[in-house]
């Protein structure tokens, strides 16, 4: 089983965002996170920690770096029983993250527009998203990957039934749902992208 004690939320969707996050808080799980969603969560009650706050670096570039961070990809990519990688972590002062909790930015709602440029198409290819969703579910013995808020009760369900943890069967299901979305999306972006002339 999964402890859940350091969780990272940047989400485009914001449904269910404030009860999951309430969720999480009441589990003592530690939340990272960025712009956006970490604006919501504070509305709403919840306790967070910015992620320029925790890596001492600021978003960057109109916010195309946000995550793009050894701290935080050291985090989820960690192999928590391997003793090299547990004191490099250490050494850098690398917390684990124990969940991700990302959806994309809407390239296949933004490119569906009528009158939607293909700049516009540009900005809304999401970068760390994808990143983030790749590496936490390629570590899915150690870390859950939560890609839509349709799974926030499945989540919700497991970590009470199990007292904050989360069954590595969950996380490999949730797992196999991440890399299927970032095939879907970048599927959508390349499709889109074969279709247009500069």
């Amino acid at each position: 089983m999964i402890k859940i004690r350091r969780a990272l939320i940047s989400v485009t969707d914001k449904t269910g965002l404030p009860e999951f996050g309430r969720m999480l808080q009441n589990f003592g799980v530690h939340i990272l996170s960025t712009g956006g969603t970490a604006r919501v969560l504070r509305e709403n009650g919840v306790d967070i920690t910015d992620v320029s706050d925790y890596t001492g670096f600021p978003e960057i570039l109109d916010g195309r770096v946000k995550t793009l961070h050894p701290k935080i990809h050291g985090g989820i990519l960690g192999i928590r029983d391997n003793r090299e990688h547990v004191e490099v972590m250490k050494n850098h002062n690398i917390e684990p993250i124990d969940m991700v909790v990302v959806n994309l930015y809407a390239f296949e709602d933004t490119v569906a527009k009528a009158d939607c440029t293909l700049d516009e198409a540009i900005e809304n290819i999401d970068i760390g998203g994808p990143t983030l969703i790749r590496a936490a579910a390629k570590n899915f013995k150690y870390v859950v990957v939560v890609t839509s808020p349709d799974d926030y009760h499945l989540v919700s369900d497991e970590m009470k039934r199990l007292d904050g943890h989360v069954s590595r069967e969950i996380s490999f299901t949730l797992a196999k749902k991440a890399f299927c979305r970032t095939c879907e999306y970048d599927r959508a972006i390349c499709e889109y992208l074969e279709k247009q002339k500069i």
